[in-house]
């Protein structure tokens, strides 16, 4: 009973945990070689479909009458570009030092990325509402399609990519993420009833989902470590700024949500992140090494998670 106590308590960092070992683990023992080729196409097609029912399950809770835009939404939307606007002219200032520039360009994909399609689920279990955050999780990602084209391109003068095209395909990529779940929950609690009723029914579905696409989150996350380029002295740089980042974001959105009436939900919509958009604009823009910003972004972003998730327990009791 107390494992299986503390497997619930510290479901997150478990998670992580278990995909750090098993992808180190098929690192470093040559005998497992034939078998981590086997199962590397399963992962891929099952990582894709855990997160679609993760999505699945958390819709089917969604109150779609309370799905409306917000004030809370407007002001992280600001915050988010402000910050935007700062990182970027710090990366234009350092134009001479390709590493510096490096570091903030991987600070810079952790903020100009939208809201974590998983940031419901989250808000769920911490008391917050799930329908204004699903609201902003789509805003956000609409904002960010915008941004991000427009940004980058003023960043790497190399980068040749039309702003519609590049926008067209970072919606596709939400899209089938994010749309295609929200629609069948809608169908679902319309035509389904029965088994949406189910599904609700059991709180915790959604969560463990999650967690399970999290433990494969964190094998690529370290995965792309192992495997980059970089000194380990501008890997540390990185891992630390990002680290920083997270907070910082966490406590401004906290701070607008304190104004606003919408802790739980401000908090959560700024500093939760899409990473794996983050990590394919890295590579659409800018450098691979940056994409190690937004994989270190995940496993911190998690930890911080873990950590509301114990102190909301503790606060319950």
């Amino acid at each position: 009973m107390g494992i299986i106590r503390f497997l619930k308590d510290w479901t997150l960092p478990v998670a992580i945990a278990t995909g750090t070992v098993c992808y180190l683990t098929f690192y470093y023992v040559p005998q497992l070689d034939e078998l981590g080729n086997t199962l590397s196409p399963i992962i891929d097609t099952v990582f894709p479909i855990s997160v679609f029912l993760t999505l699945l399950v958390t819709f089917c809770k969604v109150n779609f009458h309370e799905m409306r835009p917000h004030r809370w939404h407007t002001g992280i939307l600001m915050a988010q570009l402000l910050l935007v606007a700062v990182i970027v002219g710090i990366c234009l200032s350092l134009r001479d030092c390709p590493d510096s520039k490096l570091v903030w360009e991987a600070i810079l994909t952790c903020v100009i990325g939208p809201s974590a399609a998983a940031a419901p689920v989250v808000v769920g279990k911490l008391g917050g509402n799930i329908s204004t955050m699903t609201t902003y999780t789509l805003l956000s990602s609409f904002f960010s399609a915008l941004m991000i084209p427009l940004v980058f391109p003023i960043l790497e003068q190399t980068v040749h990519v039309a702003f519609f095209d590049a926008f067209l395909i970072i919606l596709e990529k939400v899209s089938m993420v994010l749309l295609l779940p929200l629609v069948l929950g809608w169908l679902m609690q319309h035509y389904v009833k029965g088994i949406c009723a189910r599904i609700a029914a059991m709180p915790n579905l959604s969560f463990y989902c999650w967690a399970f696409s999290l433990s494969i989150t964190s094998g690529i996350t370290v995965k792309n470590i192992v495997h980059s380029n970089a000194s380990l002295l501008l890997l540390m740089i990185i891992a630390l700024s990002t680290f920083i980042l997270c907070w910082v974001q966490f406590y401004i959105g906290r701070g607008i949500g304190k104004r606003l009436g919408e802790e739980i939900n401000c908090g959560q919509a700024l500093f939760q992140k899409n990473t794996a958009l983050s990590i394919w604009v890295a590579y659409m823009y800018l450098h691979p090494v940056a994409s190690i910003g937004a994989g270190c972004y995940v496993l911190w972003q998690n930890i911080i998670n873990s950590f509301e998730l114990w102190q909301y327990r503790q606060i319950s009791k």
